[in-house]
């Protein structure tokens, strides 16, 4: 049995913890549970940092158990604010539940024989038979308007300028989330949630219904919402959230993700995203501050995080992809590229049109640079960029007497033209 408080506090995954936890969680195997929005059929890399928590509760001898919130995935968003939490059918949800799973199923042990596997349970299951009158008969009775005024998130809702005050399904959101947990307590033997700091009075609600109506000990334990040094938000891109599948978030794109972080977060975010060891980290940290320009925590980082996520061949692609543009590359690498990570990589490049029945016949490069694409503004000016060495046809330097032809196909679709080091251009062959 590891220390599991003691693992994620020097990751600095700990923010606050119910006094009496650590000991609790070193008596014996214990069950705890995070809850998942199943608002879509992937997770993003906010989600990370419960399933990360999970992980760890899991290699520390203890079992994990991830909850997606049906029942609460059928209110939407109880503010009304968010556009993410839209209202979704039953079909749709089982469906999304299906699919965090399978990405769940690349960090927990779900199917395995031993006492600590993981479990997927979904609070719709148990919601959804239960009557508006049972529910405040049997669980609202047990706790007063007092109580629930007095938390934070309350509080502060009542408090904001906004003149639409609070509606009765965010108020009583908090009696949704802690029934789960006693509900997990009851008949799993749960005695422990984990959540984002956010969530710590939703969380200890809970623990309060344990004690008043099973008379019975629960625990609570939150991570401190992932920041950004600069202050933007944690997770999100100009193209919105990173998210865990590819066909959403490509691994080239998700591997930029972590590749592009500050220094600063990267020291943070490698204790969080990665399973290396406190020895491995603190080295690799010593070494980067030797030499920051080589980013060394990023890199690392970066392929950790994608490796496990993804896998080591999508990781081996996107470092190969990466090298397109900042390496040296060739005309094999960039032909070994698939659609979507050549398209991801060269994303925001000028691009035009040209038909393929005349790449097949051959066109020669003065006409190509511009005429046929509008590359250069004249023919004299691409001939003058030919003469001065400086254009490249899918990386390779070309003269005046070039022919483009399908042999210079990528993907049977893309030339890539450049000019210089960083001017580029696509050719999309149709």
């Amino acid at each position: 049995m590891k220390n599991f408080i003691e693992e994620v506090t020097w990751r600095g995954m700990l923010h606050d913890v119910m006094p009496g936890t650590e000991e609790h969680l070193m008596e014996q195997m214990r069950v705890a549970y995070v809850g998942i929005d199943p608002t879509a059929d992937s997770l993003h890399i906010g989600h990370l940092v419960g399933v990360m928590l999970l992980k760890h509760f899991q290699l520390s001898g203890h079992k994990p158990v991830a909850l997606i919130g049906g029942a609460t995935g059928m209110i939407g968003d109880p503010s009304g604010k968010s556009n993410e939490r839209n209202l979704l059918d039953e079909p749709t949800l089982r469906h999304n539940q299906d699919s965090i799973k399978a990405q769940l199923s690349r960090f927990l042990d779900f199917t395995s024989d031993v006492p600590n596997a993981a479990e997927l349970v979904n609070n719709y299951d148990w919601m959804k038979d239960f009557s508006f009158l049972e529910f405040i008969r049997d669980v609202g009775k047990h706790i007063t308007v007092n109580y629930m005024m007095a938390k934070d998130s309350v509080k502060k809702r009542l408090s904001s300028e906004s003149a639409e005050g609070m509606s009765f399904t965010e108020f009583t959101y908090q009696l949704v989330q802690g029934y789960d947990f006693l509900h997990l307590y009851k008949n799993k033997s749960c005695t422990l949630q984990m959540g984002g700091s956010d969530q710590w009075g939703n969380i200890t609600t809970g623990t309060e219904m344990v004690r008043r109506i099973e008379a019975g000990k629960a625990y609570a334990l939150t991570c401190p919402l992932i920041t950004k040094a600069d202050g933007t938000k944690f997770g999100k891109s100009e193209g919105g959230n990173i998210w865990l599948d590819s066909a959403r978030t490509s691994p080239y794109k998700f591997y930029q993700y972590w590749l592009n972080t500050s220094d600063v977060d990267a020291e943070k975010y490698i204790k969080i995203f990665t399973f290396l060891s406190k020895e491995e980290i603190e080295d690799l940290t010593i070494k980067h501050k030797e030499a920051p320009h080589l980013r060394l925590l990023q890199k690392r980082l970066a392929d950790e995080v994608t490796i496990m996520v993804h896998s080591s061949a999508d990781l081996d692609n996107a470092v190969k992809a990466s090298n397109i543009l900042f390496g040296n590359a060739t005309s094999d690498d960039l032909k070994q590229l698939d659609e979507a990570t050549f398209l991801d990589v060269f994303d925001g490049v000028p691009q035009a049109e040209i038909s393929k029945s005349e790449v097949e016949a051959g066109l020669d490069i003065v006409s190509v640079l511009n005429e046929k694409t509008s590359f250069f503004k004249s023919n004299g000016e691409a001939r003058r960029a030919l003469t001065a060495n400086s254009i490249s046809v899918n990386r390779e330097k070309v003269k005046e007497d070039y022919v483009l032809t399908s042999n210079d196909l990528i993907n049977q679709q893309f030339v890539l033209l450049q000019s210089g080091k960083k001017n580029y251009f696509v050719v999309r062959v149709v």
